[in-house]
């Protein structure tokens, strides 16, 4: 396994240098900017990052306006106890892509987001996600999965990438760069493979300071 240096080199290589590099690297939100985001804009994010899967990421975008306003911005109260007749309705909704089993899980979501702050006492169900431990990320996509609805694979982690947590994303990309590394031999769907990967970043981190975010990216962009 190569150093956090080496891999960055490699990348600086691909990409002009490393100047070039470092502008295009963007640290990850702190605990406080995580803790500071209301649930709302967590469900949403969550949402999105659902209906996008599969589909075509600009239409989604195109239409998120509508989007929000059919889920009356995604106010976690009011979208966890949607009715089995608003449910109909929404899949009816003109607005957004009518897609059942997605829309459902707006509301699957949004109860998993009051039953994390149920649990734990805390001023937001996403106060959970925001303090939880980088060295531990496989767990966390681990609870998204299990608990969340639809959460699972690349879904769950262009979330939590998309709202600052610091996070890796198992992209084509950074699976070749692991490969390359000898820490995983494919796709890290075990739990084996997902702990050698986890220990990797540990290691990395403490290397060279940085977030899971960096060095995701710069995995990424090492691969020629």
């Amino acid at each position: 396994m190569n150093t956090f240096k080496q891999i960055f080199e490699m990348a600086a290589a691909n990409k002009g240098g490393p100047a070039t590099l470092e502008a295009m690297l963007k640290a990850p939100l702190d605990s406080s900017e995580l803790l500071a985001i209301p649930d709302d804009r967590w469900l949403s994010c969550m949402a999105k990052c659902i209906f996008q899967a599969g589909f075509n990421w600009k239409v989604v975008e195109a239409m998120w306006p509508g989007f929000e306003a059919a889920f009356e911005g995604f106010d976690v109260g009011f979208c966890s106890m949607l009715s089995p007749e608003d449910l109909e309705r929404l899949v009816s909704d003109t607005r957004i892509v009518r897609h059942g089993a997605k829309i459902k899980s707006v509301q699957d979501n949004a109860a998993f987001l009051q039953d994390l702050k149920n649990e734990n006492g805390t001023a937001t169900g996403a106060s959970v996600i925001a303090t939880w431990p980088d060295n531990d990320y496989i767990s966390l996509l681990a609870m998204l999965k299990k608990r969340g609805s639809r959460l699972g694979g690349t879904t769950g982690q262009y979330f939590l990438r998309f709202m600052g947590k610091s996070s890796f994303i198992f992209s084509r990309d950074v699976v070749g760069a692991l490969v390359r590394e000898e820490i995983i031999d494919t796709a890290p769907t075990s739990k084996k493979a997902q702990t050698a990967t986890q220990e990797a970043f540990n290691i990395w981190s403490a290397e060279s300071g940085r977030s899971l975010t960096e060095i995701s990216r710069v995995l990424a962009m090492s691969v020629s």
